[in-house]
């Protein structure tokens, strides 16, 4: 079955293998997805990641990251813009998530970026997601 909402999906697999203490989760792979791994990885949320490929299919495997006494790092990722309702932020409307805490993530014309790089850019977007 397809995905329509390939960010979604994405991020609900990070989400309920976080709550369930995997130490690794597989999603298929993107351009999007791959970034958000990325983005992932540079905030600290997620220790690695490599993507792969098994045929024609493209997938991604994601290393989790725990802290002490197994508490996931990721406490909290949630989907803002969805394919039914698109949110769109000006610059000044990008919202800091826990007050700098956790990251709000973009897509910008120069591509899908955190709050910090938007607000320095002084580009607005797509308000894809936040987390924390």
């Amino acid at each position: 079955m397809t995905s329509t909402d390939v960010i979604g999906d994405f991020l609900t697999r990070v989400r309920n293998a976080s709550r369930a203490g995997k130490d690794r989760l597989t999603a298929p792979a993107s351009r999007l997805t791959a970034r958000l791994a990325e983005i992932l990885k540079e905030e600290g949320f997620i220790e690695s990641f490599k993507c792969f490929s098994e045929g024609s299919k493209q997938f991604i495997r994601i290393q989790l990251k725990y802290l002490q006494g197994r508490q996931p790092a990721i406490q909290g990722i949630k989907r803002v813009s969805k394919p039914g309702c698109r949110i769109y932020v000006g610059v000044d409307e990008i919202p800091r998530v826990l007050g700098g805490l956790g990251v709000s993530v973009v897509s910008t014309s120069k591509g899908i970026v955190v709050d910090r790089e938007a607000r320095k850019t002084r580009m607005g977007g797509e308000f894809l997601c936040k987390i924390w």
